[in-house]
């Protein structure tokens, strides 16, 4: 079952979505090709650290986040990828490396790569390494009101 805190807030807010349950896996890729979902619409969800705090950056699970880029969009020096340790406890609710791209949930803020806004649809981890959720691209938008930016490449 998705966490519970993603499910609630997504019944809250009457938005129609999708869980799809596949076997176990660990990367973006993997659960794309485990749950028959194209690769493009699969979207994986990386904490990085900005100047010492934590922020999503969310984009499609074939691209990478660009640091430079995102140094240079935040105006921020310090930019880099954060460990599983600095940020497994901000997400209880979730097994480590599966939480959703819902920042707003846990109080960190989203940045996501703008070639997303161009997907229909999206799937992402739904807190465990056994479920995705499938959502319009748009009803995501409105309910995290993420940063759209470029700092994705491929």
């Amino acid at each position: 079952m998705p966490c519970k805190k993603l499910k609630e807030y997504l019944d809250k807010y009457d938005v129609p979505y999708l869980t799809i349950t596949h076997s176990q896996a660990f990367t973006a890729q993997q659960i794309a090709a485990s749950a028959h979902i194209p690769g493009k619409n699969m979207v994986k969800t990386v904490i990085v650290m900005i100047n010492g705090q934590m922020a999503m950056a969310v984009l499609p699970a074939s691209y990478y986040v660009d640091l430079t880029l995102l140094r240079e969009i935040t105006g921020e020096g310090n930019v880099r990828l954060a460990s599983e340790m600095e940020f497994k406890d901000a997400f209880p609710d979730c097994e480590v490396g599966a939480m959703p791209p819902f920042g707003n949930l846990y109080n960190i803020p989203v940045y996501v790569a703008k070639i997303l806004t161009e997907q229909d649809e999206i799937a992402f981890n739904a807190g465990t390494h056994t479920e995705v959720i499938q959502m319009k691209y748009r009803d995501y938008e409105k309910l995290v009101h993420p940063r759209v930016v470029k700092f994705a490449m491929q």
